[in-house]
């Protein structure tokens, strides 16, 4: 048994903390504010995004930085990329030396467009005896929650790192692989999202399978490109951080990042979803940091371009359908 900080009351750190209860740790976990842990303690419910599950006893919540995380031998950080500097800033100065030091957090920083393990790193002054792990794959929240099976991906430069956080979140519904490629892990859950966007347009245009499946397929594509140019391993493109991920993402009702895209195809604003939604899917971020680091690189991204474009420049989501349809063909690995 461990000590678990998870920092987040997000619907993914709630669900973290809960499978990390589940395979019997001690876990507290980090809210924002007094109130919130207090009442999450009452009710032994995250009210916001699952009302009707039950959290296990040995789930703590608290806003008390020091007793969260000063004993915590594992510390996963599952806030949006947004806010993860200045969560991993509150934290920092409480961080036991020895305790391994996740990302849980899909996307990239949206002004340096760093990884998030490599923010870690930095907020850590590169503390080169750190244990930092990134963890990522096709994990739609609430189905872990009920106890649907699902799997996902622990990375780590330091392979014995993934593999003794492996040991601590692995459950019988909840499968962990490891990994060595950080950049191919945390590239494909970030890159993903931008896709899944794409996938809810073409869903809301009801452009059918046949595109939907074209469209995921070519998104995968640029995914690759740029991971690859920026160090990543092809194979871990094509795997559960990847591909899996990217799956069902685009597939799922669950996913933030297929309803925004659905709905910007039947003409709301992204503002008006960004509002009715009550926080923001991690691709509208994340597309900022896609596109410029896709023309740093010279790679070809017309699906991050355009999204891009109608996220941020106002295009209409009809003027990029027909802007991608119209490209002239090349040979499928170009």
């Amino acid at each position: 048994m461990a000590t678990v900080c998870v920092v987040g009351t997000t619907s993914w750190g709630t669900t973290l903390a809960t499978v990390a209860a589940q395979n019997g740790h001690m876990v507290n976990l980090l809210s924002r504010t007094k109130e919130e842990a207090e009442r999450i303690n009452y009710d032994r419910v995250n009210e916001r995004f699952f009302p009707e599950i039950k959290l296990p006893e040995s789930l703590q919540a608290t806003s008390n930085i020091r007793v969260a995380i000063s004993e915590a031998e594992l510390v996963l950080i599952a806030v949006p990329s947004y806010a993860f500097k200045e969560n991993l800033f509150s934290i920092k100065n409480f961080l036991p030396k020895n305790a391994y030091v996740v990302s849980a957090t899909k996307g990239l920083d949206s002004v340096t467009f760093k990884r998030m393990t490599e923010l870690i790193e930095e907020g850590l002054n590169s503390d080169s005896n750190r244990k930092i792990c990134a963890l990522s794959g096709p994990n739609l929240a609430k189905e872990i929650m009920i106890g649907k099976p699902s799997s996902t991906v622990v990375a780590s430069k330091n392979i014995q790192f993934a593999g003794e956080v492996q040991k601590m979140m692995t459950s019988e519904n909840f499968r962990v692989y490891t990994s060595d490629d950080v950049i191919g892990v945390e590239f494909g859950g970030a890159l993903k999202n931008i896709i899944a966007l794409g996938a809810g347009i073409c869903d809301g245009l009801s452009l059918g399978d046949n595109a939907k499946s074209a469209f995921i397929t070519r998104g995968l594509f640029e995914i690759s490109r740029v991971a690859v140019k920026l160090g990543a391993n092809p194979m871990t493109i094509a795997g559960l951080a990847g591909m899996g991920d990217l799956i069902a993402t685009c597939a799922s009702k669950l996913s933030r990042n297929h309803f925004v895209g659905e709905q910007l195809a039947m003409g709301r604003s992204i503002n008006e979803i960004n509002k009715s939604l009550g926080q923001v899917a991690e691709g509208f971020y994340t597309s900022v940091a896609a596109k410029k680091l896709s023309d740093k690189l010279n790679v070809d991204a017309p699906i991050i371009d355009g999204t891009y474009n109608i996220l941020h420049q106002g295009v209409p989501v009809s003027q990029v359908v027909e802007d991608l349809l119209l490209r002239t063909p090349t040979t499928e690995m170009d």
